[in-house]
């Protein structure tokens, strides 16, 4: 028996070199071959990967897979990885899981209730069904779904490894209900990014199935191989508009991206934080022109030494909270006259 690992791709990518990280080809199934296995043979979903994101691959693994003791799923830029920041080996899978039931990620906490960032994000209507699913067909996980709904945790990306018959009843259990919801789900008018409606349910799902199944969770951090290409975009349009004081166009960008992709601010989308930071940046310097009628953007003239002069004030922000805050700090603020609106700023973000 061996330990498999596969990882999502819907395109080429640097495989890594342990053995134990297998490519699988995702929505494979119409499309031009990569050189992979695809999740478009046997049992399979493949065609239906424009809704269900890497859970075609996940389906596949779950109903082919079955030469391995331990199965697991990543994506190909991200994995669950080690204290030293590599990604596991079979060795460490398997000391893990002789303690634990099922390694995934961390889990997110949320600025508000799942429900409530779910109808901000997506349909509710989905995952109002998702639950009466669950109600009809999975009574006894019906309170703890309506419980943690409610809250603001939640795993992310669909990335797990534990022993191949939990890792097939999980995904047998969550495409039941997947299955059930298809025929009342009503697609027209979503784009190609809230198309992926179980791709993202599924993740809340996965704190439903281990909290109701008293599973013991280890959970790990995820590495990150680079970043998207339309993130990397957003930034370079971002800083662009900010450096030419174009505030306003800056703030309506990124708003009017973020109606296509709100997840583009979380940990795994906006590696470093620049996201986050030019979101900063741009509140500070609005309100710096409203009040003074002018802002820190009148003295610094590179995009990169206005991201580490805001990083600068968020680490004394943080220092303020923590009474660590000391005469360097005070200095540093009085030599770059950073304003009270720009520190309270920080202050609420940090």
């Amino acid at each position: 028996m061996k330990v498999q690992i596969f990882v999502c791709t819907h395109k080429a990518f640097e495989t890594p070199k342990d053995p134990i990280y297998v490519p699988l080809h995702v929505g494979k199934k119409g499309k031009p071959d990569l050189g992979y296995p695809g999740d478009d043979t046997g049992d399979e979903i493949s065609e239906k990967n424009c809704y269900y994101s890497e859970l075609t691959g996940l389906y596949w693994a779950a109903k082919n897979c079955h030469d391995a003791d331990i199965k697991g799923s990543c994506h190909y830029r991200r994995y669950l990885i080690n204290s030293l920041g590599k990604v596991y080996t079979e060795e460490e899978i398997r000391k893990i899981l002789s303690e634990y039931d099922i390694m995934t990620t961390k889990t997110l906490s949320l600025r508000s209730a799942y429900y409530d960032g779910f109808g901000e994000n997506h349909n509710l209507k989905d995952l109002i069904l998702a639950g009466e699913v669950i109600r009809r067909d999975f009574p006894d996980y019906y309170p703890v779904y309506e419980k943690l709904v409610h809250e603001n945790k939640t795993y992310f990306g669909n990335m797990i490894i534990c022993k191949s018959e939990l890792f097939d009843a999980y995904v047998d259990w969550l495409f039941q209900i997947f299955f059930a919801m298809e025929p009342e789900m009503d697609f027209a008018g979503y784009d190609d990014y809230h198309k992926r409606v179980f791709g993202f349910i599924s993740e809340f799902l996965l704190k439903v199935y281990i909290i109701v199944n008293g599973l013991k969770v280890h959970e790990s951090m995820v590495g990150m191989v680079g970043e998207k290409k339309e993130t990397i975009e957003v930034k370079v349009c971002l800083s662009q508009l900010i450096m030419e004081k174009k505030l306003t166009e800056a703030k309506d960008y990124l708003l009017k991206f973020l109606k296509k992709r709100p997840d583009i601010l979380m940990e795994a989308s906006d590696v470093n934080g620049e996201l986050k930071l030019a979101m900063q940046i741009i509140t500070s310097c609005e309100h710096e022109y409203d009040e003074y009628g002018h802002s820190v953007l009148d003295e610094i003239s590179d995009y990169r030494q206005l991201m580490n002069y805001f990083e600068t004030v968020n680490r004394i922000a943080t220092a303020r909270k923590l009474y660590l805050f000391d005469k360097n700090d005070e200095s540093w603020l009085k030599e770059n006259k950073v304003s009270e609106i720009t520190l309270k700023i920080a202050s609420m973000l940090v």
